[in-house]
This record gives C-alpha cells, sequence and structure tokens, in this order.
C-alpha cells in the first residue's frame, strides 16, 4: 500500500527542493552554504542536489509549468529575502495540491507506476475523502 502522498515525499519535494537550489546557485550566485540556509537544509543535501544524487528521478516533475512557476517564485522569495518560511510552506503545499487535483497528472502517473495494483481508472487525489 503506498497512497499518494508517497509520491509527494519520495519525487515532488526532493525534485521541488533540488530546482529551487540550483535557482538559488546559478541565477542568485549563492554557494552551497548560503542557498542550505535559506532553504532549511545542508550544505551537503544541497551539492547532492546539484550533483543529481539526490531529487532528480522525476523529469516528468521537473518540466510542468506550475512547478517551474513556483521555483521561480520560491527562489526569488528567499534569494530577495522576502519569503517568510510559513509563506514557504504555503506555497510548497499549494503546488503539491495543483499537482495532485490534475486526473492523471504527473503524480497520478508516478503514483500508478508505484502502486501497480491500483487500476487506471483510480480518484484517490481527485476525490478527497481518502
Amino acid at each position: 500500500m503506498k497512497p499518494p502522498c508517497e509520491v509527494i515525499v519520495r519525487y515532488v519535494l526532493p525534485t521541488v527542493r533540488a530546482l529551487i537550489a540550483k535557482e538559488l546557485l546559478e541565477r542568485y550566485d549563492l554557494n552551497q552554504a548560503e542557498a542550505a540556509g535559506k532553504l532549511g537544509t545542508t550544505q551537503a543535501a544541497v551539492s547532492q542536489y546539484i550533483s543529481a544524487k539526490r531529487g532528480s528521478s522525476s523529469a516528468t516533475i521537473e518540466g510542468l509549468p506550475p512547478v517551474r512557476e513556483a521555483v521561480d517564485h520560491i527562489a526569488r522569495g528567499l534569494a530577495e529575502e522576502r519569503l517568510p518560511e510559513e509563506e514557504l510552506i504555503k506555497d510548497i503545499c499549494a503546488l503539491c495540491e495543483l499537482l495532485r487535483s490534475q486526473p492523471r497528472g504527473a503524480v497520478c502517473e508516478l503514483h500508478l507506476e508505484m502502486t501497480p495494483g491500483i487500476s487506471g481508472s483510480c480518484t484517490l487525489c481527485i476525490d478527497r475523502t481518502v
């Protein structure tokens, strides 16, 4: 049994963190330690994001416009120090909600891959009674 939330934890969140870390380093010229401080993680984790050892397993997630928009918004807010932690959490939660609400979207496809016993007509993410 693997609920859709496991897809979020295993694929979406690490991918989003990796994309934000890369933006902070490339666009805003932060070093790994500075990016780690803004993300609330370690320099070693940022190093793993950059070297694709962590958070790189889902090209399906990376290319989605809502993900790109959220990453740009969050990275800019962190770099400019105008995104409080509570807002950061809300933004990430809103992105996950959006991704889960899309029928047959990226989260749904990843969930079906992880849970072969669920049929292709699964509505777990759309039917919020779960």
